[in-house]
């Protein structure tokens, strides 16, 4: 074996191990349309490579067929199928409508003469469609298909009219012995007059649109019936039903989402009753929980059922129609920032009372004093609370601030043993202090409101230049009572204080006695006078 034949055997060896490249994948399906005639779908054809797309074919087609239907010489019978070298024509009257090829046929499934007289058939069919249609007899025809249309339509329209009459009539007699006027109180929102005209509105509302409606299915029909217009009609009802049909298509596409959502809403309010249902038990005190008071149950459930709410809406929100859709997403988005910006304020209100009402410093009813605001209180919110002050005043703080104020619960300090008024009274020193404090406490207790046990007692708060302090404290249990405690408190120690011969030194004055009678009430005038004279050295 020489050297040249070794060589040309191992590159055959080689190529014989190497794996065949792969073939290539069919070639994708040409492109097709239609060939249309008066508006109806013939035939398809596919594209010619490098010199017509398929819609220029189809439409090259079309216009030679609408050539041959305008000449009254041609006939169905007069197309025919004649064989060239590599294609089949599809000729009439010496004209060649289409030509079909080779790879017409391949793509088809087919061979080219069989597929050559398919479309030739098809062709016959369109024109003889053609002439039907263009004949004297169907031209007749839809002459008086169109005069029956017209007069059912005329026919519908008097029905509406009259219709619209008769409900029209019945609504004057109905309005004038059931309809009233709209009231919130005494305010009339909406008279009787008005609610009977906008029911007259409504009905020539009706009316008016069905009579559009009846007139935009009449046109339509009544073109069906002639061929220079059969075209129109499909486009006419299209502008209808096309929109209908998608609706309907998109409804049917959300059913299992509506599915979703429908379940999921109702498992949420059934759980929310029965949350509802055990923090009203829990309020009435037939439910007892260790460390949870009875008055957090209904506010602990509005917190709750706020939170499975967003969180619901959280899980529902991308099955509900247009969530996904840049509007819908713009207009939460707008929505979002316009709460961040105008809640703030809000959103703090919000966050105090929910701390207020866990903190418990009060509840309606209370007596307290909040900053510089002494009252009951009338409600508690989750923005506000409002106070009723001893002048009957009304006071609306905001819970943010009552959260950052110093609070006084006069009712809890009740509650817990009573709270201690106390006064103070300023005595001379000529008066012996243990006669001081039993007048004192001989006032108070006269006192209604004022407790026996803790007794009162009397503690010297000052010595002064001129006279002694002292304040006098006793218990009361009844915090809507302090005020006129207070005022029965200083009208007896009055009393007291004059009928055993007590000066009161408050407010402070200087006296110069000249026999006048002492500062006491009812004390006798008359005593003896004296004079003082003021003399200057050497006069």
């Amino acid at each position: 074996m020489n050297k040249n034949t070794f060589i040309l055997s191992a590159l055959i060896w080689a190529a014989a191990a190497c794996p065949a490249p792969a073939q290539e994948k069919a070639s994708a399906a040409p492109e097709t349309a239609p060939v249309v005639f008066n508006d109806k779908k013939v035939l398809r054809v596919r594209e010619l490579p490098v010199t017509l797309s398929a819609q220029e074919r189809a439409s090259l087609i079309a216009e030679k067929l609408r050539k041959l239907a305008a000449d009254p010489l041609a006939s169905p019978e007069t197309i025919e199928v004649r064989e060239r070298e590599g294609f089949s024509d599809i000729v009439s009257r010496g004209a060649v409508l289409m030509s079909v090829s080779d790879k017409d046929a391949k793509y088809a499934g087919t061979s080219r003469r069989e597929l050559a007289a398919s479309n030739a058939e098809l062709l016959r069919g369109a024109l003889a469609a053609h002439r039907s249609d263009y004949d004297a007899k169907s031209l007749m025809l839809g002459g008086v298909l169109a005069l029956l249309s017209a007069a059912l339509f005329t026919l519908a329209l008097r029905l509406i009219g009259a219709a619209y009459a008769a409900a029209l009539t019945r609504l004057d007699a109905w309005a004038r012995t059931n309809i009233r006027s709209i009231r919130i109180q005494q305010f009339e929102l909406v008279n009787a007059g008005r609610i009977t005209r906008l029911m007259t509105l409504l009905l020539k509302t009706t009316r008016a649109a069905a009579t559009l409606l009846l007139i935009y299915f009449y046109i339509p029909i009544l073109f069906s019936f002639f061929p220079w217009t059969r075209g129109l009609s499909p486009i006419l009802f299209g502008y209808i039903l096309h929109p209908l049909a998608s609706l309907f298509k998109a409804f049917l596409g959300y059913i299992p989402d509506m599915i979703f959502v429908a379940v999921t809403v109702a498992v949420v309010h059934y759980l929310l009753s029965l949350l509802k249902a055990m923090a009203e038990e829990v309020h009435a005190g037939h439910i007892n929980i260790s460390g949870f008071y009875p008055d957090w149950a209904r506010p602990t459930f509005q917190i709750l059922r706020f939170i499975v709410w967003a969180f619901t809406l959280v899980v529902v929100f991308p099955y509900l129609p247009g969530s996904s859709s840049p509007a819908f997403k713009g207009v939460s988005v707008f929505l979002g920032v316009l709460f961040s910006l105008g809640s703030s304020s809000a959103i703090a209100n919000a966050v105090a009372g929910v701390m207020l009402t866990y903190m418990r410093p009060f509840k309606a009813g209370d007596r307290v004093k909040i900053g510089e605001t002494t009252g009951d209180v009338l409600e508690k919110t989750l923005l506000v609370t409002r106070i009723r002050t001893i002048k009957n005043i009304i006071v609306t703080l905001p819970n943010a601030l009552i959260l950052s104020s110093h609070i006084v619960n006069y009712s809890a300090l009740c509650e817990e043993g009573g709270i201690i008024l106390n006064t103070t009274v300023t005595i001379g020193y000529d008066v012996p202090w243990p006669k001081v404090h039993q007048l004192l406490t001989a006032a108070a207790e006269g006192v209604p409101g004022i407790l026996a046990e803790p007794a009162p007692f009397v503690l010297q708060k000052a010595l002064n230049d001129y006279h002694v302090s002292y304040e006098l404290n006793a218990y009361t249990d009844k915090a809507q009572g302090m005020a006129a405690a207070y005022s029965a408190l200083h009208a007896n120690i009055q009393d007291k204080f004059a009928g055993a011969g007590v000066e009161i030194m408050s407010p402070a004055f200087h006296s110069l006695r000249d026999g006048n009678a002492p500062a006491l009430p009812g004390a006798p005038a008359g005593g003896r006078g004296f004079k003082v004279n003021l003399a200057k050295e050497g006069v």
